[in-house]
């Protein structure tokens, strides 16, 4: 047990240390970078930067340790990667007003360098240690031992969405059914094989066993008073207690508890598909979308020439898709297959290895040879970038459907529909053509309802992995 223990220690002990050499690596450029843009106006000797910059470094590192190695939000979700950056703005903004107060003419420049710089550097450490834990974590390390605590529908559905999803960072050792008279369930499990608990037995066995986390799926028979007392009994044991909301596909910052007279009451943020922060990523699918264009050029010529010398046909393969509110628009990616590829769909439908509407073969016999060395780093998604610049799609956002699967589409599907679609999405970063139907839909569902600019720098980072491991892409 002192391995368990020991892991969450030993790696907020790194964050720490590689936080402080990534402080000081940003600050000691801001100053070189400054010194380098001309004399001072006021302060004039580097040697005092040298101790201005110490003195913003334990600043800055203080307010990083205020909730941003919270164990419980490595390793997923967005709230790190928001508390870094609250913690960074913070610093300079006391670091501002500091400077004001006391009438220091500190060099802007120097502030302007360091902060951009600090923030990218202190978020691409969080995300390079944040890959290292969720490797552990898919060895089976470095997990918090958890207890499951509910009917056996809620029970089970907890307890498999935790084993699926590794990098929540729980690993079920138990569970106690709270449906009285019944034995657990033979399926729904898998091959866990998880002993069952007595639940009036659960807080002494959590205290004997050390386990740190009792997971309460759904709701209890004694309702809120049973959920009191079993917060009561685990009191001073280190463990937490976590109830797990029936609310489903709804992300953490849209859900707010506000107690009023005792009664706990949760805020549901409804989603938003206009307004400024729509405005917004409009603004950054142009500049990105017009800076990666540019950026890509050569490659988009080496692509160019290479399809058109490496078979007959033209080198841009448009295809109709369904965007926002249902509107049709013409989609440009790069030719990969031979000419006709469409009208062989039919002839090959019995050879589908894809699920529900989406058609997929690891070994399409229609793509070409350059075809299936552009698919194999998703090159042939390059042009849409064009679609990005005239608005028909976005950087990120839902997978562009076909007409025909649009057709077919059932009820909360259509809600895909909501938001552009995108070149890269969850999709993308989550498996790509190894997901099966009803885990792509889940993932744009999911995207659409939580959609936000967090979520979308992201999803751009990690699409930039995906793409490297072509995982699959084919």
């Amino acid at each position: 047990m002192a391995r368990r223990v020991g892991w969450k220690a030993g790696y907020r002990l790194a964050l720490t240390l590689t936080d402080a050499v990534v402080v000081a690596a940003s600050l000691g450029f801001a100053q070189s970078v400054r010194f380098d843009m001309g004399p001072l106006v006021i302060l004039r000797d580097a040697h005092l930067y040298t101790l201005i910059g110490f003195a913003i470094g334990i600043l800055w590192l203080g307010c990083l340790s205020i909730r941003s190695r919270e164990v419980r939000y490595l390793g997923q979700g967005s709230v790190e990667y928001q508390r870094v950056a609250t913690a960074t703005f913070v610093t300079f903004g006391a670091i501002a007003v500091l400077a004001l107060l006391l009438k220091l003419d500190l060099a802007r420049g120097y502030l302007l360098v360091a902060l951009p710089v600090g923030l990218v550097a202190l978020l691409a450490e969080r995300l390079a240690w944040r890959s290292w834990l969720n490797l552990r974590r898919r060895e089976g390390l470095c997990l918090i031992d958890a207890f499951v605590i509910g009917n056996h529908q809620d029970a089970t559905r907890v307890t498999n969405q935790l084993v699926t999803h590794h990098h929540a960072g729980y690993r079920p050792v138990g569970v106690a059914y709270t449906d009285s008279g019944e034995s657990a369930p033979e399926t729904g499990m898998g091959d866990l094989n998880l002993p069952t608990l007595q639940v009036d037995e659960l807080p002494d066995i959590a205290r004997a066993t050390r386990t740190r986390a009792v997971i309460v799926a759904g709701e209890l028979p004694g309702g809120r008073d049973q959920i009191q007392d079993l917060g009561w009994q685990l009191e001073n044991s280190k463990t937490e207690l976590i109830l797990v909301t029936r609310l489903t596909d709804v992300a953490g910052p849209r859900i707010t508890l506000r107690p009023v007279e005792g009664l706990p009451m949760v805020h549901v943020d409804l989603p938003q598909y206009t307004g400024l922060n729509h405005t917004i990523k409009r603004g950054i699918d142009l500049a990105l979308g017009g800076l990666a264009l540019l950026l890509v050029s050569p490659i988009l010529a080496a692509v160019a020439i290479a399809i058109r010398v490496g078979s007959p046909g033209p080198i841009f393969f448009r295809q109709e898709r369904v965007g926002i509110a249902g509107s049709s628009f013409t989609m440009f990616k790069f030719r990969s297959m031979v000419i006709g590829a469409e009208e062989q769909l039919d002839e090959l439908a019995t050879t589908n290895e894809g699920a529900g509407l989406l058609f997929k073969m690891k070994d399409d016999p229609r793509i070409t040879r350059v075809g299936r060395a552009i698919r194999r780093y998703s090159l042939d998604e390059l042009p849409q970038l064009l679609n990005v610049l005239n608005g028909t799609m976005s950087l990120i956002g839902p997978r562009p459907p076909l007409p025909r699967e649009v057709a077919a589409y059932e009820g909360r599907v259509n809600r895909r529909l909501l938001i552009k679609p995108g070149i890269t999405g969850l999709w993308q970063i989550s498996g790509r053509s190894n997901l099966s139907w009803e885990e792509s839909i889940k993932l744009d569902l999911y995207y659409v309802e939580n959609w936000s600019l967090t979520t979308d720098f992201i999803i751009l980072a990690k699409t930039v992995r995906a793409v490297l491991q072509r995982d699959g892409a084919y």
